[in-house]
């Protein structure tokens, strides 16, 4: 199986996929984001690693977000070590689920099995996906004074995330042929993709109309909406370049996780 061309904003054109921006309260359903009540107050309300004795988990949080912090523009590396800690802490792993990192995952384009590389992904006991991570060269975020409005400019990991989802769902349905089951007609995957310590957020829906229009070349008919959120700091346009690293920033991109984590079904 060859190893998947990097998709770009052309695949997403050619396979009649589109990403529109959501609120808080479209995105998760709820105006409020919630408390954050599984996390050490010290993470909350403390920018550096404060002296004394620390929870290992504390200490290890700390220890991370240091690392990644200091490699911007980020280096691969840094960043999934750091955001797969960050979904371990946040309880993305229970109950009976399971966090991998630098996972390939395979699915049929153009008439050739290929495969696409996932930073990290979540799993459940049967080992379908749940949520598939990316990170990279993610867009860059300007804010529009006169429209008042974010400027987006072109990412590298969106398509990559999407071929990913689209991955995933190919093999979510082969286990479930292997194990007698019928196949599903659709899936919404929930995605994150990150630069640093900044995340963005997506629901990602995945048919079998798309995946054979996929795997025959084909212009898809129905067009796929991939629903994206970006955490609503309070200085929008410094959002890659201040990622954690600002308190009130920490609390708003952690509260996105903790309701992030209805989406893993």
């Amino acid at each position: 199986m060859a190893l998947i061309k990097h998709w770009t904003e052309h695949d997403l054109l050619a396979y009649n996929i589109t990403i529109v921006d959501k609120d808080v309260t479209t995105f998760f359903g709820n105006s409020n984001l919630p408390e954050l009540t599984v996390l050490d107050p010290i993470i909350l309300n403390n920018r550096d690693k404060p002296p004394g004795a620390l929870a290992n988990s504390t200490r290890l949080f700390f220890a991370y977000l240091n690392f990644t912090k200091r490699e911007f523009p980020p280096i691969e590396s840094a960043a999934p070590v750091f955001f797969g800690y960050l979904l371990s802490l946040l309880g993305y792993d229970q109950p009976d689920r399971y966090i991998h990192k630098w996972r390939k995952i395979g699915f049929i384009m153009s008439g050739i099995p290929v495969n696409v590389k996932t930073d990290i992904c979540v799993l459940d006991e049967e080992a379908a996906y749940l949520l598939l991570v990316k990170g990279g060269k993610v867009c860059h975020i300007q804010r529009n004074k006169k429209r008042q409005s974010l400027i987006i400019s072109k990412s590298h990991a969106e398509p990559r995330l999407i071929a990913a989802a689209i991955a995933a769902f190919y093999e979510n349905n082969n286990r479930r042929r292997l194990a007698g089951l019928a196949a599903i007609q659709a899936k919404e995957f929930a995605g994150i993709t990150f630069r640093g310590t900044a995340p963005m957020f997506y629901k990602i829906p995945i048919t079998t109309n798309l995946l054979e229009s996929i795997a025959t070349a084909q212009f898809p008919p129905q067009q796929t909406i991939v629903q994206r959120l970006i955490p609503p700091v309070p200085n929008m346009s410094r959002l890659l370049e201040d990622g954690m690293i600002p308190l009130d920033n920490r609390r708003v991109i952690l509260q996105c996780f903790e309701a992030f984590k209805q989406f893993l079904q």
